[in-house]
């Protein structure tokens, strides 16, 4: 600052330095943080991004009907990160069409990548169903399963009416419009009805399993008959593929593909919105809660379910 200067030029001058101080510092500042995200954006290239994996979704309890279940997995089978499946399955089954809703969702999945199934305590009926969407199924020596074929059951309270006195009286345009009912007796017509469609999904199960196992003859004929066969039988007559467990399901992808074996293995959630008066209500109920359990049972329908 040049000697001999008036108090206000000399104050203009301070002034304007101060100002140059507080612009260079945020300047410095601006320049900095630049850097840290350039060089932050830099070094991703070094860091393995979260992404490529292995699903493992868990099919449980009674198996229903599900649009979120179906949703989830048609998630998994888009997701290009997900490079494989792991079904684990410990179901006894459950409704004829719910077990064919999750059989397709699943093979949609096996279109583009490889998906093994590993039972647990328990894959009967509707949860074989589930195992044979997968390439591979393994079970464990005492894992039950089988129990292939189909009932529907339902309770009559005729004579329980009769003995009280109540009379249900029913105006229909035919003898099969709502039957079975439990409030009347069967007829004929309506048995012989119920029973071809119990027959028909039945065969539809059976070619399933002579389909995805490569049973057909005597063969087929021994595996299809309703009975349950324990890991180590159903290795013997083709309904699984080798005996163990979640090791032997990825050391079976790593044979698919080399590296394939060494994803992690992350667990893959049905997400659902449910009121807060459902999800409460589901913590004293199995899988799915109470209200689910008394939708599965209510009305007439097709179950490929082990008893």
């Amino acid at each position: 600052m040049p000697d001999g200067m008036d108090p206000i030029t000399r104050d203009f001058y301070e002034e304007r330095r101060r100002k140059w101080r507080r612009s260079a510092f945020w300047r410095g500042f601006l320049v900095a943080a630049m850097l840290a995200l350039i060089l932050g954006v830099l070094a991703l290239g070094s860091v393995d991004l979260p992404g490529e994996r292995i699903a493992r979704f868990d099919v449980t309890g009674m198996i229903l009907d599900d649009a979120e279940r179906d949703e989830t997995l048609k998630e998994i089978a888009e997701d290009d990160a997900t490079r494989a499946l792991i079904l684990r399955i410990n179901s006894p089954g459950g409704t004829t069409a719910g077990s064919e809703a999750l059989y397709a969702s699943v093979r949609e999945i096996a279109e583009t990548k490889p998906v093994v199934a590993v039972m647990t305590e328990l894959a009967a009926s509707g949860g074989y169903v589930a195992a044979m969407s997968a390439d591979h199924i393994v079970a464990r020596g005492n894992t039950l399963t089988g129990s292939i074929g189909v009932i529907m059951e339902y309770p009559t309270f005729t004579d329980l009416m009769s003995r009280v006195g109540i009379g249900y009286e029913t105006v229909r345009s035919s003898e099969l419009k709502a039957e079975p009912s439990p409030f009347r007796e069967g007829n004929p017509a309506a048995r012989a009805a119920e029973a071809a469609m119990v027959e028909e999904s039945f065969q539809w199960f059976r070619s399933l399993v002579g389909e995805r196992r490569g049973l057909a003859g005597n063969a087929l004929d021994a595996v299809a008959t309703g009975g349950v066969f324990t890991g180590r039988v159903a290795l013997e007559n083709g309904l699984v593929d080798e005996l163990g467990g979640e090791p032997e399901a990825l050391a079976w992808l790593e044979s698919r593909e080399t590296g394939l074996g060494d994803l992690p293995v992350e667990p893959v959630e049905v997400v659902r919105d449910e009121p807060l008066v459902s999800r409460w209500l589901g913590l004293a109920g199995a899988s799915g809660g109470i209200l689910e359990e008394i939708s599965a049972r209510t009305g007439v329908k097709l179950y490929s379910l082990i008893r």
